[in-house]
């Protein structure tokens, strides 16, 4: 079976394994640096999607631009003091009320916003957008891998673990296409059970092997995917209780970055973790402090605010980036809700990060100001972001194996990254 068709297609678990000779060759190496004391620390680089292109303009709020309030009569969110204001963050932007949530991390630099981001192509499709975006590619259809399993090719770190990158999604996103070992699962309790279930079928598998006389190293991969197993429940997925006071929302996304945290204290050679939150295209009755986005970003803020609080010290090897297929109109529409734009804001969250501050060109809400005198104009190309965070985090130095076609360089770097 190809190894990178079946890493792409196992939306989970060990238990979809279609060959019974793919276990051993998955678990094998895995097991085998369990017996060699483990994986050591890794950093991690641990994405976000927020799939829908979410209103970066009521994310983060450019209150000190009148333009804004010109712009948006109905669903603006009031300046910071006044009832249900923004969380001010630098007298010019600050964040929607329902994140504050995540004021600490500003406060303490932990934290950073670069606005007015986003892609050089302008397509309003979220299909096209969001392939080029996870491609690492824009205006390039085709490409067959995504930009962070190319970071992870670039990086070579050493001693590679098949948990390397995991997605806490039903499906491998385009963003981890690519030769380095990926998978996707939903749920790690499942995970477990599924794994458990299944070696312990590729057990009588390999009894009946024996029974031909075949004699080979199975007998012993056997043994090493039981051990392989069993290091991953580690984890205790059914029990886990974060540290530090952490809550972590019932929520899709809060799920998914509570058992990301577990599995960076499991020690499983974690590298790249994705994870994803929808419902961001807002065309109808978006709502201004409160209402439909405000209650998308209040899980949004508080989930990452967990994920934080709960790993602590661990957050020194850490960096958590968001990111959305392109942002949203300046100018509200006659729904009360707002249209497909182009420049976004995007957060940073991490102990490395140079945080307490709003990143980026931030030309203005003017007519003249505005991407085709409808949106945001994008002053910074989201691969000069993906491109630091792969470079000073993960150790990808190949930039331009990682962004073919485009001139990624630390001269670009906006500098949010110690």
């Amino acid at each position: 079976m190809d190894r990178r068709l079946f890493l792409r297609n196992s939306g989970f678990g060990l238990a979809t394994f279609g060959f019974m000779a793919a276990a051993p060759e998955f678990l094998h190496q895995f097991a085998m640096a369990q017996t060699k004391g483990g994986y050591g620390k890794k950093k991690v680089l641990v994405t976000i999607f927020q799939r829908g292109a979410v209103d970066g303009l009521n994310m983060v709020v450019p209150f000190g631009d009148s333009e804004y309030y010109d712009l948006r009569r109905t669903i603006a969110i009031p300046k910071p003091g006044q009832t249900d204001g923004a969380v001010d963050l630098d007298g010019h932007f600050g964040l929607h009320p329902a994140m504050k949530s995540l004021e600490p991390f500003w406060r303490s630099k932990q934290l950073a916003v670069i606005h007015a981001s986003g892609s050089p192509d302008n397509t309003r499709s979220h299909f096209d957008a969001q392939d080029y975006m996870e491609s690492g590619t824009p205006g390039v259809k085709g490409t067959r891998d995504g930009w962070l399993n190319r970071t992870m090719q670039a990086a070579q770190s050493k001693n590679r673990s098949p948990f390397q990158a995991v997605a806490m999604t039903q499906a491998l996103p385009r963003a981890l296409y690519g030769k380095a070992p990926s998978v996707a699962m939903t749920n790690l309790s499942d995970f477990t059970i599924k794994a458990g279930l299944y070696t312990s079928d590729l057990k009588g598998g390999f009894e009946g092997i024996y029974e031909q006389n075949i004699k080979d190293t199975l007998g012993e991969t056997g043994k090493e995917t039981f051990e392989a197993v069993n290091y991953l429940k580690q984890a205790n997925p059914a029990q886990y209780k974060p540290d530090n006071g952490a809550v972590y929302p019932q929520s899709q996304l809060g799920r998914s970055l509570m058992q990301i945290a577990q599995l960076i204290k499991a020690g499983v050679g974690l590298e790249v973790a994705f994870a994803e939150a929808g419902g961001w295209d807002t065309h109808v009755n978006q709502g201004g402090a409160r209402g439909q986005l405000s209650n998308l970003l209040r899980d949004f803020a508080a989930s990452i605010a967990a994920f934080g609080t709960d790993l602590g010290k661990r957050m020194d090897d850490v960096v958590l980036l968001t990111m959305s297929e392109f942002g949203r109109t300046a100018r509200e529409n006659g729904s009360r809700g707002t249209d497909h734009g182009h420049g976004n804001a995007m957060l940073i969250v991490g102990n490395s990060v140079k945080g307490g501050k709003v990143y980026g060109d931030w030309k203005g809400l003017k007519n003249d100001q505005l991407n085709e005198g409808r949106d945001v104009a994008v002053t910074t190309d989201f691969r000069d972001v993906f491109a630091e965070a792969a470079y000073k985090h993960l150790g990808g130095r190949d930039l331009r194996s990682i962004f073919p076609g485009y001139p990624a360089e630390v001269s670009k770097f906006k500098g949010f990254l110690g």
